[in-house]
């Protein structure tokens, strides 16, 4: 069923663009979408069509009609998975960096999801609907390392509660830019979209709290080799937390430096093992939301990492 909204702007809102007092207005709604609804006509400016740019008037009404979304259904495809553990209420899964978690708008087929239907001949929770089958948690696609997966709704159930009260260990392993003054530190700053962008994150004084631990394990040349823990689990926190404090995520293309820094993060990209952001979840452990015992997975350093971490101290 479509959605439809109207606002009249008001002294405050003059002079802003159309498409960022929209996106604000609605913050569910992202800036790419607020392009595709323009040109579809489905936002109207005092009844008439509009370009993005269009800087609001006092007394201008936007309306804007949102067409009801079409959930896909993910289809069981057979892919070759790294499963850790398995009971019968869950399982734990070593995800290989470039791996979609589950299907989305571009990533329809080919995601974690479509293997986990096809490994598990649908035998997952159904909490967070069809296209989320067993997905209690997430790392993003250009972040290796372990997820538990929830085959039953009652472990679905459970380990959202525990989520919810950090009582999850997750330790992420990382590189990052530069040079740690001391050996650990925390940050806890809260986190929130971009105005300008809403699929981008950063710290800010309205957002939710974030915490995050680390840990400096070796340090090279301009860079470090950093453990991290999650006290929350907010989108993107450990690399926008990184970032806040003057330590992107070598290879990250969205909250990374502006440029490289270095010959050798040049020479680095160039490789034919280059992944990208250097980021693998490591290490998850928690209370069995059924059995009530205590787990812990370690997972080793892909490939990748190990290249990567061997290179760096021959550059010493």
């Amino acid at each position: 069923m479509e959605q439809n909204f109207e606002r009249v702007t008001l002294t405050e809102e003059a002079g802003e663009r159309l498409d960022v007092f929209v996106s604000q207005w609605l913050p569910d709604v992202t800036r790419s979408r607020v392009q595709n609804l323009l040109a579809d006509g489905l936002i109207l400016v005092d009844g008439k069509r509009v370009k993005a740019g269009y800087k609001l008037k006092v007394g201008n009404t936007v309306q804007v009609t949102l067409p009801e979304l079409k959930e896909l259904s993910a289809e069981p495809e057979p892919m070759d998975l790294q499963i850790l553990y398995e009971d019968a209420d869950l399982a734990i899964v070593n995800k290989p960096r470039g791996l979609v978690v589950h299907p989305a708008a571009g990533h329809e087929s080919g995601t974690l999801v479509n293997g986990l239907l096809h490994h598990f001949q649908g035998n997952l929770s159904g909490i967070n609907g069809v296209m989320r089958p067993g997905i209690v948690h997430r790392i993003d696609k250009d972040t290796s390392g372990l997820l538990v997966i929830c085959k039953s709704d009652r472990a679905h159930q459970g380990l959202s509660d525990l989520l919810k009260d950090h009582d999850i260990e997750r330790v992420y392993h990382a590189v990052v830019h530069g040079s740690f003054g001391k050996g650990e530190g925390t940050v806890d700053a809260p986190i929130g979209r971009m105005d300008s962008d809403r699929k981008k994150m950063w710290v800010r004084a309205d957002g939710r709290r974030a915490v995050t631990h680390y840990r400096v394990l070796e340090q090279f040349d301009g860079f470090s080799y950093v453990e991290v823990k999650l006290e929350t689990g907010r989108t993107h926190q450990i690399r926008v937390h990184m970032k806040s404090i003057g330590h992107p995520l070598l290879g990250d293309e969205v909250y990374g430096a502006a440029k490289e820094n270095t010959s050798l993060e040049k020479k680095l990209k160039g490789q034919a093992f280059w992944p990208g952001q250097i980021l693998h979840a490591k290490v998850l452990g928690f209370v069995h939301p059924v059995t009530g015992e205590y787990m812990e997975f370690d997972s080793e350093l892909p490939e990748y990492f190990t290249k990567l971490l061997k290179i760096l101290k021959e550059k010493q």
